[in-house]
């Protein structure tokens, strides 16, 4: 019984482990904000933060432009290499509204702090203007010269 049902599915008993809510309980978690910020991206600082109200800017509505808040959180979480091609994929996701705003992409990490508590960090990942893309520079991230 135990190699049908948890030993075939990664040490996960299988008919909970396609529910996030059990396989990936308590376990640390990543996903992706949106902001959006002037233009030009004066005055951007790439300080981490821990609470919602200390991001800049307005909230970004990904549902309403049709983008999937997991494509966001898996280009942030899942992306061992930003080369042009990664870059270009992001900006397209975003193309519609580049050019009047510019956009602020924080990784959010989260994960248990006390046995009744979670702790969340806001930390901006990649600054999207018009005409250019920036990464934080206190991230070490592998990237190539195409920007």
């Amino acid at each position: 019984m135990y190699a049908l049902l948890t030993a075939t599915h990664l040490g996960e008993f299988w008919p909970f482990s396609i529910y996030p809510m059990f396989s990936r309980g308590g376990h640390p978690w990543v996903r992706a904000v949106v902001r959006e910020v002037p233009a030009g991206g004066e005055g951007i600082s790439w300080q981490t933060v821990h609470t919602p109200e200390a991001l800049p800017g307005h909230p970004f509505p990904l549902g309403e432009t049709g983008i999937n808040q997991n494509d966001i959180a898996n280009f942030v979480s899942k992306s061992a290499v930003w080369d042009a091609q990664r870059i270009r994929g992001m900006r397209k996701l975003f193309r519609s509204t580049l050019d009047e705003v510019g956009l602020l992409i924080y990784r959010v990490e989260g994960r248990l702090h006390e046995p009744d508590s979670v702790a969340v960090t806001y930390t901006p990942f990649i600054l999207l203007t018009p005409d250019s893309t920036y990464f934080n520079p206190g991230l070490s991230l592998p990237t190539s010269d195409a920007r």
